[in-house]
């Protein structure tokens, strides 16, 4: 038991007036005199901080361990730590002590997490009143502190918190999740009046100051124009619940493209000003916020407008003090140390003179917005800990201890990012992940109505913007509302039957003339120029901007300096005059600053300026400015074509798998078209660019085969941005005539179905790759539109392990929408790409609730790597069905592994025909014996359990205790064992009262002959003969699971199945009516029929073994061909349908040939 308990229980009912801990009686651990040396030197050993109570707590909790405890709590040390804690290797806990093992936590924790960790693992060890006793202990100790108050340290990100009734409320909330219940606020001392005062006062003067800086907005460009109030022009945007993982190298443009697609109303919706109040349900507080989205969605502008109100008291009147601290104002920081306090001195001045604040004790948020442009290191692997608020530190170090919540634990903060530098930051140093979505489509319209007075001229802007499906999705970023709105507010004010933008480069480069335009205004008033072309006295400066943004968007930068612009060319006394194209963000107050640093106001306006770069250096100069090979195809005055200009950046693009130059290669394509309107005299009139035009418009297209899924895509839109639309065109004339299905896609068609589906404005909710008539290849162009589907049907597609790479790429995509995928009868999977599938269903991004993985060759080699997906604490599946694999007992006891985890909340199995024993029944009985909670049907058809499995698993249906509601055991038998379609064989016999008159029988009724001019005259005539084909009906009417295989010498067969009603005495040919489905097979093609409608699916080699399979799954309405070779079966054609009747398996025979049905082992 704890030492000196009772003493420590009353201290903790007087000071916190909490109930005793109950304990379990424990016998006491042996005496380690070593150990007890160890501990006395752990407690009096020098430190950079002052003793702490926690050390000593944490210590006499390991000391009430016994010695087979403590090797347990060890192996969870090194084993069972919740993601984004790092566990402790095992070599370095092996014969560790008591004080060894506490000295090691402390160090690779921190005090704020050891003991978390430590609770942690009491839980794991289901020693939770011990676990509970220790939380109350802590809480004691830093209550005891004075200057750490009870807020909370942000909980990794995993499984949802445990909450508090309110009949027992914990200090802190159970495992690692420490959280304070919302009703329940830290109770900090008294006081004095004059702090209180003090406090007022700073509030006075820094909502004064906040209020100046952020209640106007220079929208999309700082300090142009006439600011506009932000209350008035403010559009909510749409922000909900996000995740953390893996880092997004996807080009933004993709994620737009993405996120249009997202039904929206499916999303939990955060309001920005309750960003740290608790969502429907939950009952806890969040300290640490972090804020994902792309550049221009809304984030900074969100921020602005959470401080506003605060400052004017609209809302979250319960913070104290708000200070913004932006991560592009601390970089200027870098090389200087602050302690804490001067840190936020040196941005807020309001706190100089006043010595009585002390932050500790009040509710503080710190803001630092724009984490995606921080040049600091962020080192939180080798940062020292720190937790002294007046020690001068370096602004790394100080920036890492305050995000882990060593310095200031009791403030909040609040981070916003661009994705993919959002894992800078630890995830268990963030209780909340929120992701800013952009506009939603009610809040474009909002946002332009506020935006104009006129709702006239608001109404055609929408109008235009609405039929512009390009335009329309990039909308979905607020700052890209602001550029469509300064472009057509001038253009339609201007003319009623001006040309408008319909394309992103025309939309563009008029943003640029607008922006030229006002800085002529600005600088050369009373100027004559035309606003409307762009003039050779711009050219030096935009060519140079041009210059900056390409050398600087292949580096990926996003922020520069004086030096940058100077190494560009552009001059100093230039810089000012084109503030339309960049942010300069230096502070009005000099003295904060030593230098100045620039930004283009959006990423895709950097893309835009370095395509026009491009441009104009090549029409200046007849060069290839990209520099790359120019030995081809060059004019007979030896200048480069354009469309060598085009070829080039084609493929520079092309390799680039992020596709960061996706949007540069747009712009660069769409100019050629643009510019010859627009850019005035910088644009030769050459009369050359139409051939060059179509010579890159015939390269694109020869990209486009040759391509990956994605990167088509893309091409498409390059295509659009030249104005050529002929493979789209045809497509959708497909789509309206409805004759998809009919007409053979080739793979370039594909890739523009694709691209037609994508920028559909209606959401893909279920794509069957089934209904689409084309190659393999065809359907791996079709993949990209998986990842902007709920539900993907992808059977008997020939997927193999390296053509399902899309897919598994999609399984990873944070903005992926897959929540259903089956991969069924694509059987040259095998367990490798299980395997793969498996690495991509453990990315925190997997959303998938149901796998079908039916008959694709798996064995047990990949249940091990499945049993892992299905025990992850964050695995959304709920379906796997695995029916047709040869998994057998030991795959069956590799997958139970995982299934007894209680962390695994699958609810349906199928593992029919897996060649299911008895034993195999043991090992799912014992897995839902330890994990009964959710498994709910369980599928064991077509196996051979015998009575004992199934009396073992039957037992957990009667079982209250059990959630098993359903369990499919029928079907079995020892034939069941077989290996592949062996299992379902049938014996079939012919039936001669339907065989054509001139059909000889023999074998028993397994064999037949067509004997050309040869009729039985004793056969008796009847109603179900074949009268006019040479065909036969087989006796057996199937309704289950069954496979049959038969042999042909002779000119041709028809292979097929039939209801019982297919007409005897007219032509009733097998596949040209509707009651029949029938696989032609002669010496050169096999076609397969239905409904009087043909296609032929394979050639057939003169040498090939002239064997067929059939696979008839009656119940799910499916009839499978296959040939057969020395190598296995290989799949000809699938029919799905819906089967009314029992089916018989059906013949016709051609004249001199016979056919036999097969006997199978």
């Amino acid at each position: 038991m704890w030492r000196r308990d009772e003493e420590r229980r009353a201290e903790q009912k007087n000071a916190l007036q909490r109930r005793p801990t109950v304990l379990r009686m424990r016998r006491a651990p042996a005496v380690n005199h070593e150990d007890r040396e160890e501990k006395k030197n752990l407690l009096s050993a020098p430190s950079q901080i002052q003793p702490h109570g926690v050390d000593t707590v944490l210590l006499e909790c390991l000391d009430d361990l016994r010695e087979d405890e403590l090797e347990r709590f060890h192996f969870y040390l090194n084993n069972e730590l919740p993601e984004g804690y790092k566990s402790i290797p095992k070599s370095h806990l092996e014969g560790q002590s008591r004080t060894s093992t506490v000295r090691k936590m402390l160090k690779r924790y921190g005090r704020n997490h050891a003991w978390r960790v430590t609770v942690h693992i009491l839980r794991k060890m289901n020693l939770n009143e011990e676990a509970k006793s220790l939380q109350m202990r802590i809480d004691t100790e830093l209550h005891r502190g004075g200057r750490e108050p009870l807020l909370t340290i942000p909980a990794p990100v995993g499984p949802p918190p445990v909450v508090a009734t309110e009949k027992q409320t914990p200090p802190f909330s159970a495992g690692l999740t420490p959280m304070v219940t919302k009703d329940r606020q830290p109770n900090p001392e008294p006081i004095l009046n004059g702090a209180d005062e003090a406090l007022r006062a700073v509030q006075r003067k820094l909502r004064a100051n906040l209020k100046t800086r952020y209640e106007r907005i220079f929208e999309g460009v700082a300090k142009q124009g006439r600011p506009a109030l932000l209350a008035k022009v403010f559009t909510e945007v749409f922000i909900t619940e996000g995740g953390y993982g893996n880092v997004n190298t996807e080009h933004e443009v993709w994620y737009i493209e993405a996120e249009h697609k997202k039904p929206l109303t499916d999303e939990v919706r955060i309001e920005c000003n309750r960003i740290f109040q608790p969502l429907p349900g939950e009952d806890v507080c969040v300290r640490s916020v972090l804020t994902k989205g792309i550049a221009g969605i809304g984030k900074t502008v969100s921020v602005q407008k959470f401080i506003l109100d605060w400052a004017e008291g609209k809302a979250n009147e319960e913070i104290d003090l708000i200070f913004p601290l932006p991560f592009r104002e601390l970089n200027l920081m870098k090389a200087k140390e602050f302690s804490l306090l001067e840190l936020i001195q040196h941005y807020h001045p309001e706190l100089k003179d006043c010595k009585m604040i002390d932050l500790s004790r009040h509710k503080v948020l710190l803001i630092f917005d724009g984490l995606d442009e921080c040049r600091l290191p962020l080192d939180f692997d080798n940062n020292e800990p720190w937790y002294e608020v007046t020690q001068p530190l370096s602004v790394d170090v100080l920036l890492t201890n305050l995000i882990q919540g060593n310095l200031l634990p009791s403030a909040l903060l609040w981070i916003t990012s661009r994705p993919a530098a959002a894992n800078q930051i630890p995830p268990e140093c963030i209780h909340r992940v929120a992701e800013v979505r952009g506009f939603d489509d009610p809040q474009k319209e909002e946002y332009f109505r506020k935006r104009f007075s006129d709702q006239t001229l608001a109404s055609r802007i929408i109008t235009h913007i609405i039929s512009s499906r390009s335009l329309f999705i990039m909308c979905h970023i607020p700052i890209f509302c602001w550029i469509s709105a300064t472009v057509l507010e001038r253009l339609m004010e201007k003319s009623e039957g001006g040309e408008i933008p319909k394309t992103l480069t025309e939309m563009y480069t008029h943003f640029l003339l607008i922006q030229i335009s006002i800085k002529d205004q600005k600088y050369y008033r009373g100027g004559k120029k035309n606003t409307d072309k762009l003039q050779e006295s711009d050219k030096e400066i935009i060519v140079n901007l041009g210059k900056l943004a390409f050398l600087h968007l292949e580096k990926n930068n996003l922020i520069f300096y004086e030096e940058d612009l100077t190494e560009a060319g552009i001059e100093d006394s230039k810089i000012s005059e084109y503030s339309g194209l960049y942010t300069d963000i230096f502070s009005e107050e000099p003295w904060l600053f030593e230098k100045k640093t620039f930004c283009f106001v959006h990423l895709s306006i950097q893309e835009y300026l370095a395509a026009l770069s491009v441009h104009l250096l090549y029409v200046s100069n007849r060069e290839n400015p990209l520099n790359l090979d120019m030995s081809r195809n060059v004019h007979s005055d030896g200048a480069v074509k354009l469309s060598e200009v085009h070829r080039a950046a084609v493929d520079k693009a092309l390799q680039s798998k992020s596709g960061h130059l996706d949007l540069f290669l747009r712009f660069l394509l769409g100019l050629s078209i643009d510019s010859q309107a627009r850019l005035g005299c910088l644009q030769p009139q050459t009369g050359s660019n139409s051939q060059s035009i179509k010579e890159t418009i015939r390269y694109i297209k020869t990209k486009i085969s040759n391509s990956s899924p994605e990167r088509a895509i893309n091409l498409f839109h390059c295509l659009n941005e030249l104005n050529d639309n002929s493979l789209v065109e045809e497509i959708q004339h497909y789509i309206d005539s409805n004759s998809l299905s009919n007409e053979k896609l080739s793979p370039d068609e594909c890739s523009a179905l694709a691209y037609v589906l994508l920028m559909s404005e209606k959401q893909v909710e279920r794509l069957d790759l089934r209904m689409y008539n084309t190659t393999q290849s065809g359907y791996r162009r079709l993949l990209p539109v998986v990842k902007h589907s709920k539900t993907a049907l992808l059977q008997y597609c020939d997927l193999t392990p390296a053509l399902c790479e899309p897919v598994n790429l999609v399984l990873q995509s944070p903005t992926s929408l897959l929540r259903e995928l089956d991969l069924g009868y694509n059987m040259k999977l095998g367990d490798k790409g299980a395997k793969l599938l498996c690495s991509s269903l453990l990315s925190h991004h997997c959303r998938l609730h149901t796998l079908g993985l039916g008959d694709c060759s798996l064995t047990a080699g990949c249940c091990k790597d499945l049993a892992s997906v299905l025990c992850l604490p964050h695995s959304e599946l709920r379906e796997l069905e695995l029916r047709d694999n040869d998994l057998l007992d030991s795959g069956v006891e590799a997958l139970c592994a995982g299934l007894r985890e209680r962390s695994c909340k699958l609810q349906k199995l199928g593992l029919s025909g897996c060649g299911v024993t008895e034993r195999g029944c043991a090992s799912l009985a014992s897995a839902l014996k330890s994990n009964p909670s959710h498994l709910r049907e369980l599928d064991l058809s077509y196996n051979h359990p015998g009575e004992s499995g199934v009396r073992t698993l039957s037992a957990g249906l009667e079982d209250p205790n059990y959630k098993l509601e359903k369990l499919i055991t029928d079907h079995g038998g020892q034939s069941r064992l077989k290996q592949g379609m062996r299992k379902y064989g049938s014996q079939l016999t012919l039936d001669s009262s339907t065989a054509f008159r001139s059909l000889v029988l023999s074998d028993g009724g397994t064999k037949v002959n067509h004997k050309y001019g040869y009729e039985e005259k004793e056969r008796p005539a009847n109603s179900l003969r074949f009268e006019s084909d040479p065909q036969v009906l087989c006796n057996e009417a199937l309704t289950g699971r069954c496979y049959w295989e038969v042999e042909w010498d002779g000119v041709y067969i028809d292979v097929g199945v039939a209801y019982k009603e297919i007409l005897r005495n007219s032509v009733a040919t097998l596949g040209l009516n509707a009651q029949s489905w029938a696989l032609h097979c002669d010496r050169q093609v096999f076609t397969v029929f239905h409904d009087n409608k043909g296609t032929n699916i394979s050639r057939r080699k003169v040498t090939e073994t002239p064997r067929v399979g059939v696979n008839l799954d009656w119940a799910n309405g499916t009839v499978a061909f296959y040939k057969i070779t020395p190598k296995g079966q290989v799949h000809l054609h699938t029919f799905h349908t819906t089967f009314t009747q029992p089916l018989y398996p059906a013949f016709s025979i051609c004249q001199d040939t016979t056919l036999s049905l097969c006997q199978l082992d």
